[in-house]
């Protein structure tokens, strides 16, 4: 309580030296409507000083004019007008562009990979691709992006022979941190195995064709997974193991992966782990090529909720020719999915269309599984 008491008093002494200190904050630091106080006394000064400079009444009308903005709302002054105007830019996507405009080869014969990130800069942006085919070594989306290309199988994106093998053709900038609002549509995603004499899966959360690792609010609409070492469309944290008790902190929120292809996966078609909010919904995922397992054991599947995901909606989907159309589980060490609905679902020749498990909590005599609950199949 001493100890509090000294705490206490010490933090007294330096607010009331603070409040009485002559310099306390310059007008750099002190906030006056978004702006700091020195940049709207600057602005004040500048007007006036214009005001004085324009007193013989030249260019009223235009002034008079300006003072409108494109919605045809008036402002009391044209510098509140134009204020309004920087803040409202500020809150949304910054530019729309193409990202030929910024060197990239649409043609395939070159690499593409400074383009894309010169066009995409620090995000805010809209970019869009054109019709062809980028070799590219991997991009990497921050927050507040949208790429669109011209659909898939017209606009492909193709994974440079030099690039390793551990790499994404698409993937969010910051797995660490997290990245928010990010959109991929309408293009094909090539994986490209066969690059360097053929390269396979490096495990985790590598080798995939879009992987979101710790994205809020992700969409993937209109996107081709292409023959991707592990899965076509990952939907994750950055690690695979985690068993704290928040599983989902690092996790994925407020997916959706709408009207997506995807074959010849290594691993799985769809993937998610310790991401919570996923919608899947109207995908078709065939034929994967299983090189992610030994030879004879291949266990891949179309749809897999995997450890860890929570509320999950697996929605008119089309799967064939896999080891498992859907599968919900979860590996023994780790939580499983719960609160995953599967409705719709066409399962055509996959060797076992669905299949809820929690691996090593099967049998009478093993352990009974706390997560592991509130899955549902309809129709």
């Amino acid at each position: 309580m001493e100890a509090i008491e000294s705490s206490v008093n010490g933090l007294e002494s330096e607010i009331t030296r603070h409040k009485k200190a002559a310099t306390a904050h310059t007008s750099e630091q002190i906030d006056h409507g978004g702006f700091s106080l020195r940049t709207y006394i600057d602005g004040l000064y500048n007007r006036v000083r214009n005001l004085i400079l324009n007193a013989d009444g030249t260019n009223v009308k235009e002034v008079v004019d300006a003072r409108v903005n494109a919605d045809g709302e008036i402002a009391p002054l044209l510098k509140e007008r134009l204020d309004k105007e920087y803040n409202k830019l500020l809150r949304k996507i910054t530019r729309n562009v193409n990202v030929d405009d910024y060197g990239a080869d649409p043609t395939g014969e070159t690499d593409s990979t400074e383009a894309f990130k010169r066009a995409i800069g620090n995000g805010k942006v809209r970019l869009n691709l054109s019709a062809g085919e980028y070799v590219i070594r991997g991009v990497k989306l921050p927050s507040w992006t949208y790429l669109i290309g011209q659909g898939m199988g017209v606009t492909t994106l193709k994974l440079h022979e030099d690039t390793p093998a551990s790499e994404w053709v698409v993937t969010n900038a910051d797995h660490a941190k997290g990245n928010r609002n990010i959109v991929v549509e309408g293009m094909s995603l090539d994986w490209n195995p066969d690059r360097q004499g053929g390269v396979g899966a490096t495990g985790g959360v590598h080798s995939s064709c879009l992987l979101f690792a710790q994205v809020k609010f992700g969409i993937a609409r209109g996107v081709e997974g292409i023959n991707p070492g592990l899965h076509c469309f990952d939907v994750s944290a950055p690690s695979y193991d985690i068993t704290a008790k928040d599983y989902t902190a690092t996790g994925s929120k407020y997916i959706w992966i709408d009207k997506c292809v995807g074959s010849g996966y290594g691993d799985d078609g769809i993937t998610t782990h310790y991401s919570e909010y996923i919608f899947i919904t109207n995908n078709v995922m065939t034929n994967p090529r299983g090189t992610a397992h030994r030879k004879g054991g291949a266990n891949s599947n179309g749809i897999e909720v995997d450890d860890g995901s929570k509320h999950v909606w697996v929605i008119d989907n089309y799967t064939e020719g896999n080891v498992r159309g859907v599968e919900v589980k979860a590996h023994k060490e780790w939580p499983a999915p719960s609160d995953v609905h599967i409705r719709g679902h066409e399962s055509f020749r996959d060797v076992r269309s669905f299949d809820l498990r929690h691996i090593d909590h099967h049998l009478v005599k093993d352990p009974w599984s706390e997560t592991a609950r509130d899955v549902t199949l309809v129709d």
